[in-house]
């Protein structure tokens, strides 16, 4: 009988109150009851440090941030890497050793993940949100790079297709269709009046994070237009988000005019977690129903309502109104329309199939600009349009609003529910072939003997040949490398064998770094079970005092070999001491104590690794295997 398949899946953790994160619970949740796979959780946010949360899941789960006293000492860049999982998944996919791979970020999440020494080597599936055109320049970069790329919404497979790359599918998010339905009149009336809302008011709400793409400024210039025609409406908006990130919606409300009253929004307690729907009073409010002080916060990513509790407040309004400068794929839209709400929504980026007749949508009205710095095309929608649109709801009738309705959600079911999200991405895995990677990691190798037969391609054929062939790389005619290079060849006559040279001398130049001595042959053997490492890169006055405590860690483990890693330049001030076994050269992979003490299936090369110039800032340093004698004493 065939092993099954190993799936790590890699995006936020499934439990954040995120796209990403509801996606991956409903993603999640039904690959694990098929029984077909091992299925494997690589969560962004979670410390790598506690290892598997099994407690929190039904499956084996690992964070994928480093200890947070590494985070500090990262520049912002680096930081950036960490938070999406990039300096731990080589960890995770050792330990896991995965026969499917899937990251579900945002495009740069994935930044050199084409270079790790896994990638392709198994099978990887990148899905990823793409919001705005011209398509990101990075995600063109990593289409010859991903052998199973696929998007969340059809605007942006329309725009690689017309680029020639007909590899590159769209696989909506997945949403859960049982968690969001339309309540009966009786229960929407209680829970208007529980929430002190009239029966007869004419709710617009907006469910959202608050970011700056979404286009809160136009919704209130909407809004104040239709109340304003519309008086009789009783006209109230619902904004279902944080008041305390993103735009200062007080501020907007001082500057337009519109009475603070009108606009209401969720409130959430941590502490009994219930929520109310109210107009904004500031964050840390005391609780009317446990009566406890400053619980009471708008909804949150960290603390916010539950998915019935949701699907209570999207029941509450009469319309929804999305308007974004872009989206990849805005999950909230798809909630609403399985409550059977009529959506109103910006008509374009992945609004515009959510917008359409079919999809029981009406398409808001944009303007384009240019972003800043990007130069990506964004909409600012209509505020004309959007109280348009809202008059246009709000003088329907009953009869043609539930119709609508009805299509709304038959609509989402077809498209996006779990299931039919999670057949198709059964589909996918189960098409993907077996691999015979080894999982050693080691580093790429640069092929420096390669000769091309230029005589029987054309350049740009050559280009992408000496890529392939001595860099181990993947390009094609949208990739700058491309580019840049078919400029230098045409263009400034560079000739063909000046390139090549130029590339083995790259690819010497690489295999050269890259090349490593066995880390374990640096050791001796029998020692094995009785090694020490101290670990202390500089200075001079660092290592001297280090070498006054050393005697003190001999007597605390007297059978066992202190090996000390620094700059050969401060070996004559250490290497003389008689407790101190061998001293050897310091390099940064040293600053990862799991490599060191081992972690998971890794036994690591040594029982205890000190790293007495970092205790408390960059480095956890308690490990140790579980030996208790775990700190330098200065007492003798």
């Amino acid at each position: 009988m065939k092993n099954k398949k190993t799936v790590l899946i890699h995006s936020n953790f499934c439990k954040a109150f995120t796209g990403f994160g509801k996606n991956k619970k409903n993603i999640l949740r039904y690959l694990y009851s098929t029984n077909k796979y091992n299925i494997v959780e690589a969560a962004n946010g979670h410390d790598f440090r506690k290892n598997q949360i099994t407690n929190s899941t039904p499956w084996q789960c690992y964070g994928t941030l480093p200890p947070m006293e590494t985070i500090q000492n990262l520049n912002q860049d680096e930081q950036r890497v960490a938070s999406y999982g990039g300096l731990m998944i080589d960890q995770i996919i050792n330990a896991v050793k995965p026969d499917v791979y899937i990251g579900i970020e945002d495009i740069w999440a994935f930044n050199q993940f084409h270079t790790k020494p896994w990638w392709n080597k198994i099978n990887c599936m990148v899905w990823t949100t793409l919001d705005s055109l011209p398509i990101l320049p990075q995600a063109i970069e990593y289409a010859p790079k991903i052998k199973n790329y696929y998007v969340w919404s059809s605007f942006a497979e329309k725009a690689f297709q017309q680029m020639g790359y007909d590899h590159i599918k769209t696989l909506h998010g997945s949403v859960d269709i049982h968690n969001f339905y339309k309540l009966d009149t009786q229960k929407r009336n209680e829970l208007r009046l529980q929430n002190n809302i009239d029966l007869d008011c004419f709710i617009v709400g907006f469910v959202f994070r608050n970011q700056l793409r979404k286009s809160v400024p136009n919704l209130l210039d909407g809004f104040k237009i239709f109340k304003n025609k519309n008086p009789e409406s009783k006209c109230k908006l619902l904004l279902h988000t944080c008041w305390s990130e993103g735009w200062n919606i007080i501020n907007f409300l001082n500057e337009k005019g519109i009475d603070h009253n009108d606009i209401i929004t969720t409130y959430f307690c941590n502490n009994c977690n219930t929520y109310k729907i109210k107009p904004f009073s500031g964050e840390q409010q005391n609780c009317d129903s446990c009566g406890e002080n400053n619980t009471l916060n708008t909804t949150n990513v960290t603390h916010g309502v539950n998915e019935k509790q949701l699907n209570e407040i999207y029941n509450l309004m009469d319309v929804y109104c999305h308007p974004f400068t872009s989206g990849g794929q805005e999950i909230p839209i798809q909630e609403a329309k399985l409550t059977e709400l009529i959506t109103l929504v910006t008509n374009y980026s992945c609004g515009e199939e959510n917008c359409t007749e079919e999809s029981g949508g009406i398409p808001l009205e944009w303007s384009e600009y240019r972003e800043p710095g990007t130069q990506f095309i964004k909409a600012s929608t209509s505020p004309e349009s959007i109280a348009l649109n809202l008059e246009k709801v709000y003088n329907m009738n009953a009869e043609e609003k539930n119709r609508i309705g009805v299509i709304a959600r038959n609509w989402v079911i077809d498209n996006f529910s779990v299931e039919v999200i999670g057949r198709k991405l059964e589909e996918i895995i189960d098409s993907m072939p077996d691999h015979n990677y080894d999982f050693s990691n080691s580093e790429t190798k640069f092929n420096e003997y390669y000769k091309p037969s230029k005589g029987q391609m054309s350049i740009e054929e050559f280009i992408i040949d000496i890529h392939k062939n001595i860099l181990n790389e993947d390009i094609d005619f949208n990739s700058n490398a491309f580019k840049i290079w078919r400029n230098k060849i045409t263009n400034e006559k560079i000739n063909t064998d000046q390139v090549v040279d130029h590339f083995i001398k790259i690819a010497k130049e690489n295999n050269l770094k890259n090349k490593k001595i066995e880390f374990s042959s640096l050791f001796s053997k029998g020692d094995e079970d009785k090694r020490i490492a101290v670990v202390i890169p500089q200075s001079e006055t660092d290592v001297l005092l280090i070498n006054s405590l050393i005697k003190n860690l001999k007597k605390q483990y007297p059978t066992y070999n202190i090996y000390i890693f620094t700059n050969p330049k401060y070996f004559e001030y250490i290497e003389d001491n008689p407790f101190i076994y061998k001293c050897l050269p310091y390099s940064p992979i040293l600053e990862n104590q799991f490599m060191l003490e081992g972690v998971g299936d890794s036994n690591g090369f040594f029982q205890l690794a000190f790293y007495p110039h970092t205790t408390t800032q960059k480095n956890i340093s308690y490990i140790h295997n579980g030996l208790t004698k775990n700190q330098f004493s200065l007492y003798k």
